[in-house]
């Protein structure tokens, strides 16, 4: 027996031999101050009292949140005692930049600023930004987004003041019940762990932020949290060296600048009673500093915490930290009993004056390198801007979308593909009121909202039940659940639960969970859903991205970092091909700047100032991701109705491209229709009439000889004034059942007359440009008569519905409040009303409103997905709508040479590069689209790969405005996009 114990003895200290040679051999970088500024050092510290000395190794709490006598408190204590540093807890941006600038001019050597902003200054500040928590880091495979993150926040730390932040967090969550990290952690696997802590700690450090790796030596394995009591671990020293030591030991190696200890009782170590390891010499001391060879600057958790401060009164407590080994003690309630007890160990020959000078040279270090010797105020200006700068937020989003993690995916039914097949409703449970991930999810198709608490009885989960029986398919979203499990398990009732069983049950159910990821566990058969999607956190992005990535706009990407249960396990994680729909994003994705838009809002509100328009929405897409829009003014001069970005407006001429054109694309790409043929080719009423040869390509470019238009309504009218009596009436009958306007009532058969006056009309000279909505007026007949389908029936069963183009829409008073409708003019000759849910345009209107040159309303979201198809040459959601390169062949130019710059059925730009052209001035010729009378503009450029849409009103009150076009703002709206674009390119 003798013989083996000292033959593993021996074999011990050859592996202990050949670990320290290999330890030897691996470069370790020191912490970055180390050696730093020495000549400042010194002379800083040759002016120090001892008591200076002291206190400069102490790091009192503030708040910016608190009155005025919390700030004079703080000051005098910095002035009294020259405290080393500060840590701020909770306030404002600007409040706490102008305390820390007053509390600087207290101090001789300028204060270390801290703070504890593990997912950026927003875990402390009010109206600053919050990154995703580090448990959704945990899943992010590109470990690039988390450096720049670190750079970020860094950047964000220094602009207001702060010079170290209390992150990242390296504990690893082993512990599914553990009640303080959970999803502070970045999971349970200590190499990805390490991985992103690393990634973090290089982007702040590499910015002059010093980074804390916390809390060491490991708090993921507990059940008690340090705040409120001791956890005690019982663990040895090859499990905590094997597993929690893991992450701080390659952070050490590559140069950490700063680590805290914890709170916690660890008998392996240290077995003496109740004694947390931020007291123990043996755990700061030996194993941090002397074992690990730890040379940055070590801070205690916060000393009020009940993990000490139960034991200890304030000042002994910080005394026995020091004498561990500390050299920061963070958050000394008595500035003045810490001094003095630590006064008394030196006296008492517990600690050396010497060891304390070490610890101030090392302090001092860490300012100089931190620039503290040149220190200057935090500037105040733009301060609340800066830290909330577009490339910050769109990083931001990029963070969350690499993590949002798709665990099921039953027969690949995320993306969501052919929704003319589907009936959707948006499910909110947890909550009464619209979340964002349901108004995300509206952006992409028709989709019904219902709402259900998480307190909801079983008799209204049974109604709700009844409700969503028709639909083909559920989005649930799980919302306002709490952060940490306790006694509560995440605040999901037993109701909910059972109702969300049932649900999955019987009908296909996609789940998205904003919560902490281990309350996936809490919903039974959770993975018998369509799909299942763990989003980590509930904030507005991840609510927008969940959206996105279920109707194909972006891919998922995320893999778990912690195993939930047998059902979800660590590791998994699904991905999808993103880019099949209209996405949302920002200029910043493509290298501009959102600042350089700001112009959109100058033009707009100049034209409103000058009552060219009472208000418009405005959308411009980059590459298949909207990147600006945006609503502007009211509905009418005499509305307070503020204009949305889901209001319709009558697009006016826009609709010819967005219905008849759309239509006989489509048809030409099936073979069933050809621009060479001719008008009575396609439609018997043209048939012996002098428009039965007129050409298909003559026709759409505005050549064919076709009059510009009719003022057929003159011809309903006598000469007093008043309307035949064979033609209105203001009450609807059988004989009178098409609404014009409001209580007024056309023929049922008076569409054949219109008909037969444009067949009757004269035709002038062909080859001659006239723009003409003749043809256009007749399309709807021609779509019939090819198809045999009903005109708008036809556009929205085999192009809208498919392209979730749900708003595209004739007669919109059918079918939304008019609120939701923007009126156009006041008809003063006509109709003698305000236009308010029915077509502006005369002919539309005696047609009931639905005709093939005017008559579509819609807002600027929906006409951008049509426009994307059409850049997309008639490909979306992985649909062919128009094949064949109709849509490429349709937009060129047919008769340039000629000198008429149309396409078929598309305007392009009349003089490619002018200030005062129908497009932009950047514009390319190959771009393409149309204008509406209304003050509407749909325009798309294949080689920038941008879609931009103008709607307004500018007709209202009259027609006879046409500032619009003085002021030439549509045009100018979308050079601002080109101006961006360039200045990106430089």
């Amino acid at each position: 027996m003798k013989i083996n114990l000292i033959s593993i003895l021996f074999s011990t200290l050859i592996i202990l031999g050949a670990s320290n040679a290999h330890a030897q051999d691996k470069t370790i970088i020191p912490p970055p101050f180390m050696g730093q500024g020495s000549d400042w050092v010194e002379a800083t510290f040759q002016s120090m009292t001892l008591d200076e000395k002291i206190a400069q190794l102490i790091m009192i709490p503030a708040y910016s949140n608190k009155d005025q006598v919390h700030v004079d408190s703080i000051s005098k204590l910095v002035s009294k005692y020259q405290v080393g540093g500060i840590i701020f807890f909770q306030g404002g941006p600007v409040r706490q930049a102008i305390m820390t600038n007053k509390l600087q001019e207290k101090a001789k050597i300028p204060l270390m600023i801290s703070i504890d902003g593990e997912w950026g200054l927003g875990m402390r500040l009010d109206s600053t930004m919050s990154f995703p928590y580090q448990m959704s880091l945990g899943g992010i495979s590109d470990e690039g987004l988390i450096y720049q993150m670190g750079k970020e926040i860094a950047l964000q730390c220094r602009r207001v003041g702060v010079h170290v932040n209390f992150a990242p967090v390296v504990d690893i969550n082993n512990n599914v019940n553990n009640p303080v990290i959970g999803y502070r952690s970045f999971g349970e696997q200590k190499e990805n762990v390490a991985s992103k802590a690393l990634a973090y700690m290089k982007g702040m450090q590499d910015n002059k932020v010093l980074a804390n790796a916390k809390h060491f030596p490991g708090h993921g394995d507990t059940n008690v949290d340090s705040h409120y009591g001791l956890p005690v671990i019982h663990f040895s020293k090859i499990r905590m060296n094997e597993t929690e030591l893991y992450p701080f030991k390659k952070l050490f190696d590559e140069g950490l600048g700063s680590v805290m200890v914890a709170h916690m009782n660890i008998p392996a170590y240290d077995a003496t009673h109740n004694l947390a390891s931020t007291l123990s010499k043996p755990i700061v001391t030996d194993l941090l500093k002397n074992d690990l060879k730890y040379e940055g600057l070590v801070f205690t958790d916060a000393l009020n915490m009940q993990g000490v401060a139960k034991f200890y009164e304030p000042g002994e407590v910080d005394m026995k930290a020091l004498l561990a080994g500390n050299d920061m003690l963070l958050n000394t309630m008595n500035v003045e009993r810490t001094i003095f007890e630590i006064k008394k160990a030196i006296d008492r020959n517990e600690i050396t004056i010497e060891e304390i000078e070490n610890r101030v040279k090392k302090v001092l270090q860490a300012k100089y390198w931190l620039g503290l010797d040149k220190y200057e105020p935090v500037d105040l200006e733009n301060l609340y801007e800066d830290l909330n700068n577009p490339k910050a937020q769109m990083l931001n989003k990029k963070l969350t979308e690499a993590s949002i993690t798709l665990l099921r995916n039953q027969d690949d039914i995320v993306p969501i593909k052919n929704l003319e097949k589907h009936k959707i409703a948006a499910l909110a449970i947890g909550t009464d009121e619209e979340t964002i991930f349901q108004k995300s999810l509206v952006r992409f198709g028709e989709v019904d909202r219902f709402f259900i608490s998480h307190n909801a009885s079983i008799e209204e989960f049974q109604t709700l039940m009844e409700q969503l029986e028709d639909y083909t398919l559920v989005i649930a979203g799980v919302h306002k659940l709490q952060m940490r499990a306790g006694a509560s398990r995440f605040g999901v009732t037993s109701e909910t639960k059972f109702f969300l069983k049932k649900l999955i049950a019987q009908k296909p159910t996609i789940v998205s969970v904003f919560g902490n990821v281990y309350s996936l566990a809490e919903f039974d058969q959770l993975s018998k859903a369509s799909a299942v999607f763990a989003t980590y956190q509930e904030s507005e992005n991840a609510q927008d991205i969940a959206s996105q990535i279920i109707f194909g706009a972006l891919g998922a990407k995320g893999k778990l970092p912690v195993t939930v249960n047998a059902d979800f396990k660590v590791g998994d994680g699904l991905e999808t091909s993103g880019g099949l729909r209209l996405g949302y994003s920002s200029p910043e994705e493509f290298g501009m700047d959102s600042r350089d838009f700001d112009g959109i809002e100058t033009l707009v509100n100049e034209a409103i100032t000058n009552e060219a328009i009472p208000g418009a929405q405005i959308l411009i897409a980059k590459s298949g991701k909207v990147i600006f829009h945006e609503s502007f003014g009211i509905h009418t001069y005499e509305s307070n109705v503020k204009v949305a970005n889901d209001h319709l407006y009558d697009l006016a001429s826009v609709t010819k491209i967005s219905t008849s054109l759309a239509a006989l694309m489509k048809l030409k790409s099936e073979g069933k229709f050809d621009e060479n043929g001719t008008l009575g080719a396609f439609l018997p009423m043209a048939r012996g009439t002098n428009k039965e040869n007129l050409k298909y390509t003559d026709i759409l470019t505005h050549q064919s000889g076709l009059q510009a238009w009719i003022p057929f309504w003159k011809e309903t009218v006598r000469k007093n004034g008043k309307f035949k009596w064979s033609t209105f009436k203001h009450d609807q009958s059988d004989r009178f059942p098409i609404l014009v306007a409001q209580d007024l009532y056309i023929h049922k058969k008076y569409k054949e007359k219109l008909y037969r006056r444009i067949c009757d009309s004269p035709v002038g000279e062909q080859g001659k440009y006239v723009y003409s909505d003749l043809s256009f007026i007749l399309a709807p007949e021609v779509i019939k008569a090819i198809t045999g389908e009903d005109f708008e029936d036809y556009l929205q069963k085999n192009i809208y519905k498919k392209i979730g183009a749900n708003s595209l829409t004739f007669n919109p008073y059918l079918k939304y409040d008019l609120d939701q409708i923007v009126p156009t003019e006041y008809d003063s000759l006509f109709r003698k009303q305000l236009l308010h849910g029915t077509i502006h345009d005369e002919g539309a209107a005696m047609l009931g409103g639905v005709s093939g040159h005017a008559g579509l309303f819609g807002n600027a979201n929906d006409l951008a997905k049509l426009m994307q198809l059409y850049l997309n040459d008639g490909i979306y959601a992985d649909q062919v709508i128009i094949g064949n390169n109709v849509v490429s062949e349709f937009s060129k130019c047919k008769f340039c040479e000629e000198g008429n710059y149309r396409a078929l059925g598309f305007d392009r730009p009349r003089v490619p590069g002018s200030e005062n052209g129908n497009a932009a001035k950047d514009a390319p010729a190959s771009s393409f689209g149309h204008t509406g009378f209304t003050g509407t503009y749909a325009w798309v450029d294949p080689e920038n790969e941008l879609v931009y849409i103008f709607l307004s009103n500018r007709v209202n009150p009259t027609r006879e405005n046409s500032k619009l076009s003085q002021l030439g703002t549509r045009t100018k709206v979308m050079q601002v996009a080109y101006d961006a674009l360039s200045k990106s390119a430089q």
